[in-house]
């Protein structure tokens, strides 16, 4: 099946507790269309660069699956008409990394950026 990685935005009002749910939430509706959440992580609140329906914070959750491309667009449909998800995006990837995500990286622990001229 193909890999995928999804990362979404909820509301700034929503508890984390809230926010979390969400996320077991739309992984049961890819484990009811056949595929399954390989992993995830919550990000915590984060300040945005612009205003989205008046909120300038929001949850940022990441979800690795391995599901059919039906699953996911059912996920996306239900994220879409969620009222407490305000953006979500999609993509393809050919696999998974196992470290965590670049954004649950210690900033010393990142690899080294090459120095700028």
């Amino acid at each position: 099946m193909p890999l995928y990685e999804h990362v979404f935005i909820s509301r700034q009002d929503l508890s984390s507790a809230q926010a979390e749910s969400l996320i077991e939430h739309f992984g049961t509706v890819l484990s009811d269309n056949g595929g399954k959440l390989v992993d995830h992580e919550y990000w915590g609140v984060k300040t945005m660069a612009y205003k989205i329906n008046k909120n300038r914070k929001g949850h940022y959750a990441f979800l690795r699956s391995d599901a059919p491309s039906e699953a996911v667009q059912e996920m996306e449909r239900l994220m879409r008409l969620h009222d407490d998800v305000m953006r979500t995006l999609t993509i393809k990837v050919d696999e998974h990394k196992e470290l965590p995500s670049v954004q649950m990286q210690k900033r010393d622990e990142r690899s080294e950026r090459r120095e700028r001229r």
